[in-house]
């Protein structure tokens, strides 16, 4: 009896121990199981809800420009630009703006292997690149993948020549020879000029057609450009072309060359005391240009093409551009025509995507940026023709006292 006590007491107690032993693996399975829902929603919002919400969410603009190698600076100089547009400017019909990048490295063959990659990124319009030759690589890429391009200070017309989706927001080599044409006309109010051109410059040549034709047109004088001398591209000495403008009297002389050679011709101008005001293209507005004059480029004897002005503040939209540069940089800070495009490109882009449908493709986007006419940005009023090249506003400045840009002329676009 006594055992068999004993054994009963052990049953209930092993049973006991039983039935806590499944309550706890019950309990462990529970939890086990909330762990595993929990992480199975997640995967399942992961996967579907939020990857679904990006996609509806995200619109692309690649940005293709050289961040590593030679041309490095210039590069990030119109990134500049466009990322301040889109810190101001985030997002497009309710879509959050994605910026993609592709760096060409500043080389011709990374330059084709960026832009491959920059495509399957699938972005609706891409800006860039400094370097005309690397747009110019990227040109047949962006036609064939049917996605538009702004160029941002290409001045090489082949950029855009034969090519539908490149277009560009600065004016090309022959127009800033128009356009120093019209300053010597209307500002000056000069009959004659002269031109100082390299040899063999395709360029050049192209510069200097564009400012003759205009003043022989506007004089209605053949002869209107009495000196129209030739040099050989990095030559030191230019005693020759320089008596020869002293020469013809000439007051306003074109010099379409490299800013190297430029700079060499007005420092001895400079040294022979000749009274004459060079005229050049918007890379006179760079500093490297002014060490290179030494400080002899000034009000008296230099003049160029600039794409922006920043005490030209003509539209809401330069002065925003410029407050949101002065709150970033600095109220002191003065951004490069360089930057001021890369703000206008993309902001043309984001119009032309906002005037698109809500889903357009990216060749409905390039047609409606054939349609951009009087666009108000901060480098002036932009309208693209037929080849998407823009007209628009364009200064004429000088380095005053041979340290600080100013602007002389502010030219408007005909027609």
């Amino acid at each position: 009896m006594r055992l068999q006590r004993r054994d009963s007491r052990y049953r209930k107690v092993n049973t006991v121990k039983i039935y806590k032993a499944i309550t706890l693996t019950i309990i462990m399975i529970l939890i086990a199981a909330l762990f595993a829902g929990c992480a199975t929603f997640d995967n399942f919002k992961a996967t579907f809800i939020d990857k679904n919400d990006d996609t509806k969410a995200v619109v692309r603009i690649g940005i293709y420009e050289p961040t590593s190698g030679a041309d490095k600076a210039n590069g990030e100089l119109e990134i500049e630009g466009i990322e301040l547009a889109h810190e101001m400017y985030p997002t497009v019909n309710g879509k959050f703006v994605e910026l993609v990048y592709a760096d060409n490295a500043s080389d011709i063959h990374a330059a084709e292997t960026a832009i491959k990659e920059l495509i399957l990124k699938n972005p609706s319009v891409i800006l860039g690149s400094y370097g005309s030759v690397y747009s110019m690589v990227a040109g047949d890429y962006v036609k064939d993948a049917k996605i538009p391009a702004i160029a941002i200070t290409n001045t090489n017309p082949l950029v855009t020549s034969n090519n539908g989706y490149y277009f560009r927001v600065c004016y090309v080599d022959s127009n800033q020879g128009d356009l120093l044409a019209r300053y010597v006309l209307e500002e000056k109010k000069e009959t004659t000029a002269g031109v100082l051109l390299p040899a063999e410059d395709d360029a050049a040549m192209a510069m200097a057609t564009a400012f003759t034709s205009r003043i022989k047109a506007e004089t209605d004088n053949e002869d209107a450009i009495t000196v129209y001398e030739e040099y050989k591209h990095g030559a030191t000495d230019f005693t020759k072309q320089l008596k020869a403008v002293k020469k013809a009297g000439v007051k306003s002389v074109l010099l379409p060359g490299d800013v190297t050679d430029a700079a060499n011709i007005i420092k001895q101008a400079d040294s022979m005391g000749l009274d004459v005001v060079f005229l050049g293209d918007k890379e006179w507005a760079e500093n490297e240009f002014r060490k290179l004059t030494n400080g002899k480029a000034t009000e008296a004897n230099t003049a160029f093409v600039n794409f922006y002005a920043a005490e030209e503040t003509t539209s809401k939209e330069a002065e925003k551009f410029l407050k949101a540069y002065h709150k970033k940089y600095g109220n002191e800070s003065v951004p490069e025509d360089s930057v001021a495009l890369g703000y206008d490109a993309y902001i043309i882009a984001l119009k032309a995507i906002d005037d698109a449908d809500d889903n357009a493709t990216s060749k409905e986007i390039r047609d409606v940026l054939k349609t951009q006419s009087g666009f108000q940005g901060a480098s002036g009023t932009i309208t693209f023709n037929a080849t998407g090249d823009p007209i628009k506003t364009a200064y004429i400045s000088t380095w005053k006292n041979g340290s600080k840009i100013e602007t002389l002329y502010t030219l408007d676009p005909l027609g």
